[in-house]
């Protein structure tokens, strides 16, 4: 049986991002609620991060940037971009500890064989560019994962697995030209950010590195689950990574009111057991999930506790 771990902290509830904003504290306080009142907290390790050093952001956004969002947060800014990162006067300290816990989980995977960690964090990343905030995220946390691995424990090849239902932009230009990470992204399209179109493969040696998946509004479980049966498990077959992350947005349920798709729960829980497979086969078990986004507060909690019983198994 694998072990699996929750890297969490009460204080990723101190990001306030404004009344009525989906990406709220709200979210992660009704998730522990019910992970607690399911009995899964019980079976898995805590894990408890700490900030990340700014070096370890380093991996992936440019210096003036991380200085910029510091800047703005200390001076009170409420938004770091033109549209809908919203943030407070604690969130550049938050988002150092959303990294600080992707890296913890990454070192308590490599600990042991079949070890796996769902990152409970805010706020989300995958939108982060090297040099820009965008969709609610600050730092491109499994981007960073990604490299922290490469760097820290030697992982040369890595494939990131993002079902959110928004495109990973930030992710997927992160890594746009690298062989050594494999990024897979099923999304709804067209649509936020508008990237994310079959034609965007990768450039340079890392052409062929990059698959998107883009699906219609409307698009469920079927569809999810033939783009992973069909196209995620050759090209994963192919790339043998040995490790695995997940940007996991729960917000492709179809009760989820940023997005118009049709996945259950029952449908990511299958997901995350085809993810699973290609880690016994190839990473010794290990698998990394970080929690991107998934704004209803019944569906997300339910999916999350749907996508840890798969872990568990």
């Amino acid at each position: 049986m694998p072990e699996v771990a929750i890297v969490y902290h009460e204080d990723f509830l101190k990001h306030f991002t404004g009344r009525g904003h989906p990406e709220s504290p709200e979210r992660l306080r009704v998730l522990m609620q019910t992970l607690a009142s399911e009995g899964l907290l019980n079976k898995l390790v805590a894990v408890t991060p700490r900030p990340a050093p700014i070096e370890t952001v380093l991996l992936v956004h440019a210096p003036h940037y991380v200085h910029w969002v510091e800047a703005k947060c200390r001076e009170g800014a409420q938004c770091l971009d033109q549209g809908d990162t919203f943030v407070c006067s604690d969130s550049y300290q938050i988002a150092l500890l959303a990294v600080g816990a992707v890296t913890a989980a990454a070192d308590w995977v490599m600990g042991a064989e079949n070890r796996r960690a769902f990152c409970a964090v805010r706020p989300p990343g995958h939108h982060a560019e090297r040099d820009r905030a965008l969709g609610f995220c600050l730092f491109n946390n499994v981007a960073i994962c990604a490299k922290y691995f490469q760097t820290k424990h030697a992982t040369d090849k890595v494939l990131i697995v993002d079902w959110d239902v928004h495109h990973g932009n930030g992710t997927q230009n992160t890594f746009y030209a690298d062989p050594t990470v494999l990024y897979f992204s099923v999304h709804q399209y067209p649509y936020y950010p508008g990237s994310g179109a079959e034609c965007e493969r990768g450039e340079a040696k890392g052409d062929d590195y990059t698959i998107n998946v883009p699906l219609p509004a409307g698009s469920g479980d079927n569809e999810f689950l033939t783009a992973f049966r069909e196209k995620l498990v050759p090209a994963a077959e192919a790339f043998h990574p040995n490790m695995i992350l997940i940007s996991a947005g729960f917000d492709a349920h179809a009760d989820d009111p940023l997005a118009g798709m049709r996945v259950t729960t029952d449908g990511f829980a299958e997901m995350t057991r085809i993810v699973a497979g290609l880690a016994e086969r190839h990473c010794q078990g290990r698998i990394v999930s970080v929690l991107e986004g998934g704004y209803d507060l019944k569906a997300m909690p339910a999916s999350v506790a749907a996508h840890l019983r798969v872990l568990l198994e």
